[in-house]
């Protein structure tokens, strides 16, 4: 993510409220044993999850993309006390690393697992979802939020995550499918007129949109 200043990062981290103990673990875990760490949403953004989280107070949380469970936890600490938190991982691993750290969280009853694809998941888990954070496989974008948007309410808002994607969509010529379906989601997010939009650098950036 060094296309972000690390500098200014690490300042933004070093003034920010610290991550509790369950959440340093899962960091430091993934780090260190995961093929993939860079995937984790770390402090900073979880820091950014949780706070979005606490100012929307929802009754139902849609997380699509578990990993290993750093993002759930931090957006289920915003939830009302009779909320839920579905969240959907395709891996079999990952799901049960990720269900492990549930197990021994503060909020581990207001969150549920699903493993399986999510186009098959999401009719079935029918919802009425006041947040959805959208951080899976980055081709499943723009299907996961067509399948969403019109079934919500309005006032709902939709955290999609990599919407940077490492400074590729930036270039004049983008390469690569993953970098090519952010860069098509974004060109259709500006112009969907349902949505109230904002793109903030944060980590590898993230979009917050609100359905009118």
């Amino acid at each position: 993510m060094d296309f972000i200043l690390p500098l200014a990062n690490e300042y933004a981290e070093a003034n920010s409220s610290a991550s509790d103990a369950l959440l340093r673990e899962i960091h430091a875990f993934t780090q260190n044993n995961h093929a993939e760490p860079h995937m984790i949403s770390g402090p900073l953004q979880g820091n950014l999850l949780s706070m979005l989280s606490k100012m929307i107070k929802p009754k139902r949380i849609l997380e699509i993309g578990t990993f290993t469970g750093y993002s759930a936890i931090c957006l289920a600490k915003g939830l009302s006390l009779d909320g839920v938190l579905h969240t959907i991982e395709l891996r079999k691993e990952d799901g049960a690393i990720a269900q492990a750290y549930f197990d021994r969280c503060e909020n581990a009853h207001q969150i549920k697992l699903h493993v399986g694809n999510a186009m098959e998941l999401l009719p079935v888990l029918d919802e009425d979802w006041d947040l959805v954070f959208i951080d899976a496989d980055k081709t499943g974008y723009l299907n996961y939020y067509g399948l969403l948007i019109e079934k919500v309410k309005p006032g709902t808002f939709f955290i999609v995550d990599n919407v940077l994607f490492h400074g590729e969509v930036l270039k004049e010529k983008i390469s690569g499918k993953s970098a090519k379906a952010i860069a098509s989601f974004n060109a259709f997010i500006r112009e969907d007129d349902r949505v109230e939009k904002l793109m903030l650098t944060v980590r590898d950036g993230l979009s917050i949109l609100l359905k009118k």
